[in-house]
């Protein structure tokens, strides 16, 4: 896709679990932001830098003009062998793992922050869902200066989105998950703040899931799952990303008492 310089074209910075989860949740999006000429990266919080999951994420982000790969390099909660010398993601100090994501916040300075939402993608994988609370955590921590100062100095993104799928949004999806025993986790329709159409991105963002090679060759993974499918059919389901904004700033209300 050709670039369009804009000084409009908020930055932006996916923070994920695995290799993978970015070109799957914000694929998309971010090759879209990238072909606008804004800066995008990519923070994973698991797999050791010198895996070979490591360097299909680093082919996977070129494809997505979103820079080298930045990993925290923790253990993911269900592969012993993707760092094997570090602690679980899960298990590791959450002041620990909140200060670097901290610290890449402020050094990045990006306006939006995508990451996993609550439930933790369709499957609630563990690494998944403790993304979402650090992630959290670090974006609100970001922004006030008596926290971790040596950290660098304090950064406010603008938005705050989690990558989601409603319940309206799975069903071509869903059975296949199913039918490798897979559970699907989605949220009501009326969560999803915001809905991407990616079609003009659709082919960039399937060489980016399709160069996770490792995954692509395991059944019940879901690159696998999405190469075994007819194309229209796997253009369709990856065609649009679905995300919920969430505030990383309080929000006015009744300034004298609590009000739902």
């Amino acid at each position: 896709m050709p670039v369009y310089a804009s000084p409009s074209s908020p930055s932006l910075l996916g923070v994920f679990a695995h290799p993978d989860d970015e070109s799957l949740l914000a694929g998309g999006v971010l090759a879209q932001h990238a072909a606008r000429g804004a800066r995008t990266r990519v923070i994973t919080a698991t797999w050791a830098p010198g895996s070979h999951r490591a360097a299909e994420l680093a082919e996977a982000l070129t494809v997505l003009g979103a820079g080298p790969p930045r990993l925290l390099g923790y253990r993911d909660a269900h592969n012993d062998a993707s760092a094997p010398e570090r602690p679980r993601f899960c298990d590791a100090p959450l002041d620990e793992a909140i200060v670097q994501l901290v610290t890449q916040l402020r050094e990045f300075r990006p306006d939006i922050v995508v990451t996993h939402d609550a439930v933790g993608q369709l499957t609630g994988h563990p690494d998944h869902r403790h993304t979402h609370r650090v992630a959290l955590l670090a974006v609100q921590a970001a922004g006030l200066a008596h926290l971790y100062p040596d950290a660098g100095e304090p950064w406010q993104i603008r938005a705050l989105y989690a990558a989601t799928h409603p319940h309206s949004g799975v069903d071509a999806l869903g059975p296949l998950l199913t039918d490798v025993g897979k559970t699907v986790l989605s949220v009501p329709d009326e969560y999803v703040t915001t809905t991407v159409d990616v079609t003009p991105w659709v082919d960039q963002k399937w060489r980016a899931i399709t160069s996770h090679r490792g995954e692509v060759a395991r059944e019940r993974s879901l690159p696998g799952i999405l190469t075994r499918l007819p194309e229209d059919t796997r253009r369709v389901i990856i065609s649009t990303e679905h995300f919920t904004r969430l505030s990383p700033l309080p929000i006015p209300g009744n300034p004298h008492r609590l009000t739902a």
